[in-house]
């Protein structure tokens, strides 16, 4: 039995144009992913599932030779993760013997060996849990502020903004690096156990838009400088 890193990529991002292949710091930015894959040396093969051939030239180039070719109705903005990675999984059943996945998220420089090493670990006998990254909401959700017309403020809940912020239960959210767990869980319909790893805020960020890529690309240069 082995285990299989999958990394879903599709070229239609419409925030930032062709972003799971943009240049950043100099390489596209999923051969900073591939390589950090490649160098823990705990995955059999390392696959892309794209519906896009531009995706796959650029990922040859890179040294990525094992693709999931994906239907275009599993490409679109309202798809979920569960639903391309069920496609992936049922693909690759057909094909090779092995035991767990690695969803890999195609934006993520910032993901670390020693944490792929541990979500495998907390994983290992465990058919139920998903193991996944996760940093701490740094002030309380529930005091959120909405802004409406004319940046006028409103409170989303009047009574918590009276309440001290140790008094809330500390709240984490998912920073979209990888998903750890036995390739069953893909296929599951109800709730699944999650078991999270936290991470520093500078240990991740989520790229959704440009001020999220460049915000990273400022993190991942001072991070190679000081080699943090």
């Amino acid at each position: 039995m082995s285990n299989i890193a999958i990394i879903p990529a599709r070229i239609g991002s419409k925030r930032i144009k062709e972003k799971n292949i943009k240049i950043f710091c100099s390489k596209p930015i999923i051969q900073w992913t591939y390589e950090i894959l490649k160098k823990s040396k705990i995955f059999s093969d390392i696959y892309v599932s794209t519906e896009s051939e531009k995706i796959i030239r650029v990922c040859k180039k890179i040294g990525i030779k094992s693709f999931i070719k994906r239907p275009k109705k599993l490409s679109g903005d309202k798809i979920g993760i569960r639903e391309v990675m069920e496609h992936a999984v049922a693909e690759l059943d057909k094909k090779i013997l092995f035991k767990n996945t690695c969803c890999v998220f195609p934006c993520s420089p910032f993901m670390k060996i020693k944490n792929l090493k541990k979500a495998l670990k907390l994983i290992r006998n465990k058919k139920d849990c998903i193991v996944h990254t996760v940093t701490k909401f740094r002030h309380p959700p529930e005091r959120s502020l909405f802004m409406k017309k004319n940046n006028f403020l409103d409170v989303v809940n009047e009574k918590n903004m009276y309440l001290m912020t140790q008094d809330f239960v500390p709240k984490y959210h998912d920073v979209g690096q990888f998903y750890f767990s036995h390739k069953s869980i893909w296929s599951k319909k109800k709730d699944i156990n999650r078991i999270g790893i936290e991470l520093f805020p500078w240990e991740a960020i989520d790229i959704d838009n440009i001020e999220d890529w460049e915000f990273a690309k400022i993190l991942f240069k001072l991070r190679k400088r000081n080699n943090f």
